[in-house]
């Protein structure tokens, strides 16, 4: 296994400090705030280790204040309800004592029922397109220094865009995005940390679409963007070490927010997992 994966994996195994209370490090990817992706996935770490013999098939999230990515998190778990059925967690994140965010989670026992599902866009597949990091290496001399050694080291997930933009010179195109992503290396058959994983990665590529009819990017000094809440479905079993793909789109943009959907499917065509995220977008006057 890779060093960067990991790395990843180590900061999602929360201590346990008491029954409801863990504790997580930070890991700073250069956004000068702590990545939403990991306070998703460590709390549904946290919500996983007060429940036996039940998966999650929601959870419903809020970003209320910046993360630090230099300051040790905390996450406070209260058990809601257990009934025959379904189980539902409140997760709370910590930092210096203050709430950074929240989190509902239910689980469900395995059950049958009805089968339907969107089928999947027709994109090229992975093979043959190039990696977020490989874009990223060929053009690390135009990349700010600050950046440039998060935006070019190994990362545990591989990104691969269908349809990638030009971030220093964005041009104004449709609200959608896909991308193929998966760890870069093999992992162990537990479907709890697949799950943690693909919460994890959910936040890569999403906020980003309400931006393309706008022809801004992220490395826009007079763009202020953070994620206000993000939910996810789980549908199927799948795995995050085989490729798949983050389908987003955005249907609106006002009030300086902007709305994003995604769905994620396997190879097979099979939707895994869908998404939503409503996120800040709001532009500065340049100095």
């Amino acid at each position: 296994m890779s060093e960067a994966l990991e790395q990843l994996l180590r900061i999602l195994d929360l201590e346990q400090t008491d029954a409801d209370h863990f504790k997580g490090d930070s890991q700073d990817l250069g956004y000068r705030r702590l990545f939403g992706g990991q306070v998703l996935a460590q709390a549904l770490v946290a919500g996983y280790r007060t429940v036996k013999d039940r998966f999650a098939h929601s959870l419903h999230a809020y970003f209320l204040r910046p993360g630090d990515p230099e300051e040790t998190l905390t996450y406070e778990v209260d058990r809601i309800r257990d009934g025959r059925s379904f189980t539902t967690r409140r997760v709370v994140a910590k930092q210096k004592d203050k709430p950074i965010f929240n989190m509902s989670i239910s689980f469900q026992i395995k059950e049958e029922g009805v089968e339907h599902q969107s089928p999947m866009p027709t994109v090229p597949g992975p093979d043959g397109l190039i990696s977020e990091l490989e874009r990223a290496r060929k053009v690390a001399d135009k990349i700010p220094e600050k950046m440039r050694y998060k935006a070019t080291c190994e990362r545990p997930i591989e990104i691969r865009v269908v349809n990638p933009i030009n971030y220093f010179s964005p041009k104004k195109r449709e609200p959608t995005n896909y991308h193929w992503m998966k760890t870069i290396a093999k992992l162990p058959d537990d479907p709890i940390m697949h799950q943690c994983l693909l919460a994890y990665s959910s936040d890569f590529g999403l906020m980003g679409t309400s931006l393309n009819p706008h022809g801004i990017s992220f490395l826009q000094k007079e763009l202020q963007a953070a994620s206000l809440d993000h939910t996810m479905w789980f549908h199927r079993d799948f795995k995050m070490d085989e490729w798949l793909l983050y389908a987003v789109e955005s249907p609106n943009a006002n009030g300086a927010r902007g709305l994003n959907f995604g769905k994620f499917f396997n190879r097979d065509g099979k939707l895994v997992a869908s998404t939503a995220q409503e996120g800040l977008i709001r532009m500065h006057a340049s100095s």
